[in-house]
């Protein structure tokens, strides 16, 4: 894997490009009075127009037709299997966090290559547990010695980006960089609960820049070249939790049946489209995911299609820039996204304040997706219009808009966590 070094010159260069793109994006719409009159697509009616009638028709048709949809028109086409997965354990403590956890550290390889692209896994686990532990997995922005000030968490040796006065800067993972993010992963409070954290670096699958698509995974994959529905960096993401998933169906003190994918902001689009696809998730979350995850497209309200093609042209498909300014020509939108995860339940989390990602528009996502529930014989969205701030909405689809901006906080962990309880009862 090439993992790029930027010269002065080359940072200037992406700071140019950026200044450039955003002199050009248009100004968001914040205004609800100046929402566009939209019809949002039918989930039960085939493309031919033919209804979905029954529970059968749903997993056998319609489902399969709305993910092919979204790979050619929104996130671009997933990798097929088998892959050459190899699984070492690197590090591992029965004593971690003080006695109250046991870490360990999983390298993941996908190739037999050990230069080859791979990553690194984070496990913790309550100490205390009696059998195998449902399990959180998410990806991090920060590297996984981030999520924790634990000083046995290897650094991160890759390209990340970390912030300072003056903006955004490439790096390394240093020291001071550790739990640097500690606060949106409630480490302790999730053990406390009884469930287990699997975490990564999202850069070990794909870095987060426009690049050609030349470091990651993807070379491994587009030796033929690519095309306009060729997969983008939230495909490689998704396809990368999956991998994860592999690994965790293999370890005997994860419950295999009760793992949740989790992701915030860009990566909460990544869990919703990894969830989709990926059947093995018992359970999906995702938290302030905006355009491309939770909330309608159709709103153009925040951020829209061709304010995230424009700004982050490496996440989709190409084709999907076919929609900027043309939102109501998509043959999807995001309500179907989340119906993909039915019968298994789904959470979408907002927050008042993070208006970029629309949070009127996740929630219309979660209860538009309901008629798919109520076929599979599960309960929809309890509540037709928003509910009020941190007065959480509850059936198989769950809903909750919190106080705040754009994070994750131990509130939304506290509902997720209430939600696995309901949904995967622990044994």
């Amino acid at each position: 894997m090439k993992h790029p070094t930027r010269t002065t010159l080359g940072i200037g260069l992406a700071l140019c490009v950026a200044f450039y793109a955003a002199a050009q994006r248009p100004e968001p719409n914040y205004d609800e009075s100046l929402v566009p009159d939209f019809a949002l697509p039918d989930l039960l009616t085939f493309v031919s127009g033919e209804p979905v009638d029954s529970a059968s028709s749903w997993r056998e048709r319609r489902r399969p037709e709305l993910l092919r949809l979204f790979e050619r028109h929104v996130y671009g086409r997933t990798p097929a299997g088998p892959f050459p997965l190899r699984f070492v354990v690197r590090n591992e403590s029965a004593d971690a966090l003080f006695g109250t956890a046991t870490r360990k550290e999983v390298r993941i390889f996908f190739t037999a290559d050990d230069e080859g692209p791979f990553v690194d896994l984070l496990l913790y686990l309550p100490r205390q547990s009696r059998g195998p532990v449902p399990t959180f997995l998410g990806l991090n922005f920060y590297g996984n010695h981030s999520i924790h000030a634990d000083p046995e968490i290897s650094l991160s040796r890759r390209w990340m980006r970390q912030t300072d006065d003056y903006g955004i800067v490439d790096n390394r993972a240093t020291e001071k960089s550790r739990g640097v993010r500690a606060h949106r992963w409630a480490v302790s409070r999730i053990l406390e609960r009884g469930y287990g954290l699997a975490t990564l670096y999202y850069g070990d699958i794909d870095p987060d820049f426009d690049d050609g698509f030349d470091n990651g995974v993807h070379p491994l994959f587009d030796r033929d070249g690519r095309d306009p529905e060729s997969w983008g960096s939230i495909g490689a993401w998704s396809w990368g939790l999956s991998r994860v998933m592999d690994y965790l169906e293999t370890d005997d003190s994860i419950d295999r049946e009760r793992v949740i994918v989790f992701g915030h902001s860009r990566l909460g689009k990544t869990s919703l489209w990894a969830g989709a696809q990926d059947e093995r998730f018992a359970m999906v979350v995702s938290n302030d995911s905006g355009c491309g995850g939770a909330a309608l497209s159709r709103r153009r309200f925040g951020e829209t299609v061709r304010v995230i093609n424009q700004q982050f042209p490496h996440w989709f498909s190409e084709s999907f820039r076919q929609y900027d300014d043309n939102e109501n020509q998509l043959p999807v939108d995001q309500h179907m996204l989340l119906a993909l995860v039915a019968p298994r339940p789904v959470y979408v989390a907002s927050a008042v304040e993070d208006q970029w990602a629309d949070p009127h528009g996740e929630f219309l996502s979660a209860f538009h997706a309901g008629p798919a529930y109520e076929l599979l014989g599960e309960s929809p969205l309890p509540a037709s219009k928003m509910p009020g701030v941190e007065a959480p909405a509850i059936g198989t689809i769950g809903y909750h808009v919190r106080r705040g901006g754009h994070d994750v906080t131990d509130y939304d962990w506290e509902r997720f966590m209430d939600f696995a309880d309901r949904h995967l009862p622990q044994k």
